[in-house]
Parts: C-alpha cells; sequence; structure tokens
C-alpha cells in the first residue's frame, strides 16, 4: 500500500546520487574538498550610475569583467535596494563560471545630502553556483545586511572592520551546517528530531559560535511557520518545549560532545548517513540540500497525515489507513504532535488523534515511531 511512499523516501536520502536540482557535473565538482573551493568577493561604491572599486579578493584580471556585469544589471534596473540577485557569471577565474550573489545597499537619505539619493554600495559574494547560493539565499541576505551600519563613502574602516567581514562570508554563511554535522556526526538525528518536534536545545561547554551554529542548524532544519498554531496551543508548546527535562542537552566539554535527554525515531534515523557521507566529502551545498529534501519529506508526510485524518471522519477504513500510515513511515510522534496543534480547535479531528496515539503507543512498546 505504502510502496510509492517509501519509493519517494528512498528518492529523497539519495540526493547526493542523483538529485533534481544538481546535474552530474555539479556534484561532480561539489565533491571536491573545501580547500579547493575557492570565494570571492568585492564591493564598490555606486553612485551616479558610476562604479567605484572599493576592495576586491578577485585576481586583477577577473574585477574589471564583474565591474562591467554588474554596470548592466544597474542599467537594466536588475539590482533593487535591499535584495539579493544570484546569478553564473563567467569570468577569469580558476572556476570561469562562478555563482554570484549581488546586493545593493543603499545610502541613507539625508536631508543634507540630497544628491546622496539612489547612491550606495554594491556588494558580490562569490563561490559554488548559482543553485549553490540559491539554497543559502537568507544567510546571504542576512550576512550583507549585516555590513550596512559600517559602511561610509569614505571607508575609513575598510581594513579594520568591511575587509575581515567580507573574507569571512563563506565560512559564516555557507559552512555552518557542515560544521554541525561534523560536530554531532551519528548523532545528527537528535538534532534533526528536536527541530521538528519544536525541542528546546540547549548547548554547554561550547564557544558563542558553536552556539549559533547549533540554533542556526536548527532554524534550518524545523518547520516553524508551516504548521498552523492557534495562541493558546503554541504557548503550551512553548511552554512544554522549556522543561528542562525534555530539553536535548549537547555538553560540548568534552570531545566528542555528550547528549542528555535525545530522543530520535527511525525517520530522522535514516537521514544521518545521507548527511555524514555529503558532510565527509566537504560538500556544503549538497548538505544543505539534503536538509531541504529531509524538510520537505516531513512536509509532506505531514499533508497525507491531514488528509487521512480528514478522511478518517468519516471512515473506519481510512482510520485504519492512517495507522498503517503512521507505522510505516517512522515519524508518527512527531507528525501527531504537529497534527494535534494545527487542529486542536476541531474535536473531531482531535478524536481521531487520540485513537492514533493509543494505536502507537500500543504497537510500539518502546520502540522509535
Amino acid at each position: 500500500m505504502f510502496t510509492s511512499q517509501t519509493s519517494s523516501f528512498q528518492e529523497s536520502i539519495d540526493v547526493d546520487e542523483r538529485d533534481a536540482d544538481f546535474d552530474n557535473e555539479e556534484i561532480a565538482g561539489y565533491s571536491q574538498k573545501i580547500q579547493q573551493i575557492n570565494s570571492y568577493y568585492a564591493i564598490y561604491y555606486y553612485q551616479n550610475t558610476s562604479l567605484t572599486l572599493l576592495d576586491a579578493s578577485l585576481p586583477p584580471e577577473a574585477e574589471p569583467e564583474l565591474r562591467s556585469y554588474i554596470s548592466r544589471r544597474l542599467s537594466k534596473g536588475a539590482l533593487l535596494g535591499g535584495m539579493g540577485n544570484i546569478a553564473t557569471v563567467e569570468l577569469s577565474i580558476p572556476e570561469q563560471a562562478v555563482g554570484c550573489y549581488c546586493c545593493l545597499l543603499e545610502q541613507e537619505k539625508s536631508p543634507e545630502q540630497p544628491e546622496a539619493d539612489g547612491n550606495g554600495w554594491v556588494v558580490c559574494l562569490l563561490g559554488g553556483s548559482e543553485k549553490g547560493l540559491n539554497l543559502f539565499r537568507i544567510e546571504l541576505d542576512k550576512y550583507v545586511q549585516g555590513l550596512q551600519g559600517c559602511l561610509t563613502p569614505e571607508m575609513q574602516n575598510l581594513e579594520t572592520e568591511v575587509r575581515p567581514y567580507l573574507i569571512r562570508w563563506y565560512e559564516e554563511s555557507v559552512l555552518h551546517i557542515h560544521r554541525v554535522v561534523q560536530l554531532l556526526q551519528a548523532n545528527v538525528g537528535y538534532l534533526l528530531h528536536a527541530a521538528l518536534s519544536h525541542k528546546l536545545v540547549e548547548v554547554t561547554g561550547a564557544d558563542e559560535k558553536t552556539k549559533a551554529d547549533v540554533a542556526r542548524f536548527i532554524k534550518a532544519a524545523s518547520l516553524q511557520g508551516i504548521v498552523q498554531e492557534d495562541t493558546t496551543t503554541a504557548s503550551l508548546c512553548k511552554a512544554l518545549s522549556e522543561d528542562t527535562h525534555t530539553s536535548l542537552i549537547i555538553d560540548c566539554s568534552s570531545s566528542p560532545p555528550t547528549l542528555s535527554n535525545e530522543v530520535s525515531n527511525r525517520f530522522c534515523d535514516d537521514w544521518i548517513q545521507a548527511f555524514l557521507n555529503a558532510a565527509e566529502r566537504f560538500n556544503p551545498f549538497l548538505l544543505r540540500q539534503i536538509l531541504e529534501n529531509f524538510k520537505l519529506k516531513a512536509i509532506q508526510d505531514m499533508n497525507n497525515l491531514k488528509r487521512f485524518i480528514r478522511q478518517a471522519e468519516m471512515s473506519h477504513y481510512a482510520l485504519f489507513r492512517c495507522c498503517l500510515f503512521l507505522q510505516s513511515c517512522g515519524n508518527g510522534d512527531v507528525l501527531l504532535q504537529n497534527a494535534r496543534a494545527e487542529h486542536s480547535s476541531l474535536p473531531e479531528a482531535c478524536g481521531i488523534i487520540n485513537v492514533l496515539e493509543e494505536f502507537l503507543g500500543e504497537h510500539t512498546q518502546g520502540t522509535l515511531y
């Protein structure tokens, strides 16, 4: 009955072998060691339709080519203030074609300097491919916006603030997921489960960067904002998640880290090897694609469960199918938790969920859902 679902799941975790978003040539390129993946940056001051180079890490012959490309984009109105644009550019660099993120940061308007209206800085971050950078669009937008407060036309802080910040863009915006998988190794399944189940995660014995990496991993893996919750249910879930007895604790004072209150299930465990394979190959772009596929599969299963619940309100056979689905998907605990939050105002649906929880409780006997 669930053969097609199993096939779909296998396709999801096999992204490193045959992925819809990455062709074979790109996957082969991403299999290189991280030391072989070059990243570049450039920053320009934009004034009265002209571009002035402020700093760049590109080879001298490549920078004028990038400047020409940006000028064309600006003349077509393709760069809007504060909105990142990602494309493929061909430059005189070893990679020849490379992904390029460009963002126009507009200079703050001032009554004292009306002539500055429309002026600003164009920040370019280059590395990997267009498809790869698109997976990190949110992170890149946030990172570039972090420059806004320290940019001035004179750029007196170029060497002390701006340049060091731009040099770190790849490490800070792309590699955080890779660092977390490298840190936790096979224990990453517990973090995936915590992200799906809105469980509070506490990191101890680690520096602020590691704590931030884990927090960003959880945010990237969670379904927050996708599941509809009413205010009462959301507050209850928040209170439960903040219970220190249920929080996942990651103690980094030892190597490897030790975990407490860890919980996982078969669904999350099945993805562990795909994450480890990509991390071992120093493949941050493919690693992010696997994480997106993980979320997509969880969302698909959640939508299937909602459909089964609606059908089960009118059919005992549909209720039976719903039970079989929850057993086969391996993610029953998470799906039911989210379904309860979303259907909290629907008594009939809550009744069905109660029956499903009792069924799973009777048939798991301490095993993972």
